[in-house]
């Protein structure tokens, strides 16, 4: 199973940026899915396209057993170079390295969007144990503040047909799926003091951003940087207060056999 050419491309490219610029999950976010999963100790737990790890950090303090998998080479790299004893797969949601019934929960944070929603679901399906749970979360830029509505409009210039969080698209997939329990959403602050390199390095690292060509690439860094010196809220600063909330989503593997013909026939298993 391939992944978008965006993800591909650019979070290949700019896996050192996506660790320096993006934010980590505030600690209220974390103890939802740790409470709603029941991760502990005894857990197995997947966390599925991790990324540089960024979640993955915060389920090894649980002391459960925990597996990455992540499809692009440059993020598994910077993965166990920051967690050396965490077990990393090459692999995708849609066709995930791991056996029937093998983890007890799985998680995904800022990643459920780029997945092929029906075939995803089937797959964590197939691997959840019975009782076992799904948890999903994403950073959000807070845009009703004006700079940060600004920075948005300086990165969709280039957005394509790139998936995206805030499209809600993805949640079509837990609509018509019998597979899963309703999602049960919380959502929390998460606002971050950044230094303006660190703002810069966060639309650097979104995928369709560093996909870009490099000339194309330096003009949307630049605009950053002028609009973090200029704009009347951020000039002068040396530190920002980058505002985010943090959703945070969980449902429940459903147990009983589903009905003949169903999408979980359809598992890429």
């Amino acid at each position: 199973m391939t992944i978008h050419p965006a993800a591909a491309v650019g979070f290949e490219a700019a896996a050192g940026a996506y660790e320096r610029g993006r934010p980590g999950y505030p600690r209220e976010a974390v103890d939802a899915l740790v409470r709603e999963l029941r991760v502990g100790p005894r857990s197995d737990v997947l966390d599925l396209a991790a990324g540089t790890g960024k979640l993955t950090s915060e389920l090894m303090t649980t002391g459960a057993s925990v597996v990455a998998v992540e499809p692009v080479a440059a993020m598994r790299q910077r993965l166990t170079s920051t967690l050396p004893d965490v077990r990393v797969l090459d692999g995708t949601a849609e066709a995930i390295p791991l056996a029937d019934a093998s983890v007890d929960a799985v998680t995904a944070a800022s990643a459920f969007h780029w997945f092929d929603g029906r075939r995803s679901l089937a797959e964590i399906h197939r691997i959840l144990r019975p009782g076992g749970g799904l948890g999903l979360v994403w950073n959000v830029r807070d845009e009703s503040v004006d700079w940060v509505a600004e920075l948005t409009r300086i990165m969709d210039v280039y957005r394509g047909d790139t998936p995206a969080y805030r499209t809600g698209v993805w949640r079509m997939a837990f609509d018509q799926t019998s597979l899963l329990s309703p999602l049960q959403h919380l959502a929390v602050r998460n606002d971050r003091t950044m230094a303006p390199d660190e703002i810069v390095d966060r639309v650097l690292s979104v995928s369709f951003i560093a996909a870009l060509p490099d000339a194309e690439c330096s003009t949307v860094r630049e605009r950053v940087r002028h609009l973090l010196v200029h704009h009347p809220d951020l000039a002068g600063r040396e530190e920002i207060v980058f505002p985010y909330r943090t959703d945070v989503f969980w449902c429940s593997r459903v147990d009983s056999e589903p009905a003949s013909g169903s999408e979980a026939s359809t598992s890429g298993s």
